[in-house]
């Protein structure tokens, strides 16, 4: 544990360092630079404060051994040892807690995200499912304020999705929605079934971090932009001018299309988003077949038996196989109350790196 003290103690002493530069009256008059010196620090505020609390309550524990040690009163020997033994408790914690603030973080964490959502098997009932899906999604980012932007959208005849692409911006949006990523499966008795038979559909989910622009190299040749007019189910929605996008990327193959906006610019925006996550998502795989691996694991082939979580109706149940945990809250769970989960498969994580650590 002393190597762990050690390792806080090189942050806090760099977070000084970097709180005397940023008094420099050099490094305030270049803003870019105090903003970068800023922002590094911003990074090391938990860790030092951290530190600085460790250092605090051990110094206070060492001062009531010392006292304990040379104190002739019984009774007040006693409370020095009391006090003793509350520091080594706190200490203790604060261990724990240095631990999890050390773990690395996902460097994608705090980024705005790209969710993509298809209905898998079950033809129109997993059309159905994966618009409540879509619905539960904009809930969430509703109540923890976060913007959403549609992309792209294939709606059914009968109010289903085949797919919808989604730009999600806000603070720590994939670090909040990250774990959503997979194969989603839904029990339950669809409306159409006259003999109250069980059915089981899909949907797919993927989350992807997106990417800054000097982050993904987009050349003009690797591309060819089409424009198109955009068109919703049963023909509804059809624009007379030409406003839908669609850009395809010749080396991966990758292809976006929007056609959410009636603006032609606004919708190519949007496009090249998605586009540079995806790509930032491919060429952060190592090579092809990792990138095919990885992209499996997202978002699986949609198979009734892959699943990550599985939405049991008729027992209003919602389980989450990764971790074993179900809930009895479906109802209010399918219409985005999803926080507990959520924090779960967060902890969960942080766990399994734990034990990584230790190993």
């Amino acid at each position: 544990m002393s190597d762990i003290i050690e390792r806080l103690k090189d942050i806090y002493d760099k977070y000084n360092s970097l709180s005397e530069k940023l008094a420099d009256p050099a490094v305030i008059a270049d803003a870019q630079e105090w903003a970068r010196l800023a922002k590094d620090q911003a990074e090391l505020t938990e860790p030092a404060a951290k530190y600085s609390e460790y250092a605090e309550v051990e110094r206070q524990m060492n001062e009531a051994e010392a006292a304990a040690k040379s104190e002739s009163d019984p009774e007040m020997r006693q409370l020095l040892n009391d006090e003793v033994y509350a520091c080594k408790a706190r200490l203790e914690k604060l261990r724990e807690e240095i631990k999890i603030i050390l773990l690395p973080k996902d460097k994608n964490d705090e980024r705005d995200c790209v969710m993509e959502i298809r209905a898998g098997a079950g033809g129109e009932e997993a059309a159905l499912f994966a618009y409540e899906l879509y619905r539960m999604y904009i809930n969430y980012c509703e109540r923890h304020r976060l913007k959403i932007e549609e992309v792209d959208k294939n709606e059914t005849e009968l109010g289903g999705i085949k797919e919808v692409v989604l730009n999600i911006s806000g603070k720590g949006a994939y670090k909040q929605l990250k774990f959503e990523s997979g194969v989603h499966r839904v029990q339950r008795v669809p409306e159409t079934e006259s003999q109250g038979r069980i059915h089981t559909s899909t949907a797919t989910v993927a989350v992807l971090p997106q990417a800054e622009d000097v982050e993904v190299e987009i050349r003009d040749e690797d591309i060819r932009v089409d424009v198109y007019r955009s068109s919703g189910a049963g023909g509804q929605k059809v624009n007379k001018t030409e406003t839908a996008i669609r850009i395809t990327h010749f080396p991966t193959g990758i292809v976006v299309t929007c056609q959410d906006e009636r603006s032609q610019l606004k919708n190519k925006d949007k496009a090249f988003k998605v586009l540079r996550s995806r790509l930032y998502d491919y060429y952060n795989s190592r090579n092809q077949s990792e990138h095919d691996a990885r992209r499996k694991s997202l978002v699986g082939r949609g198979d009734r038996s892959e699943r990550i979580r599985t939405y049991n109706f008729p027992q209003g149940r919602v389980t989450d196989h990764r971790i074993g945990l179900s809930l009895y809250s479906l109802d209010s769970f399918i219409m985005g109350d999803i926080d507990e989960m959520i924090q779960a498969l967060a902890v969960a994580e942080r766990e399994n790196a734990l034990a990584g650590e230790e190993n």
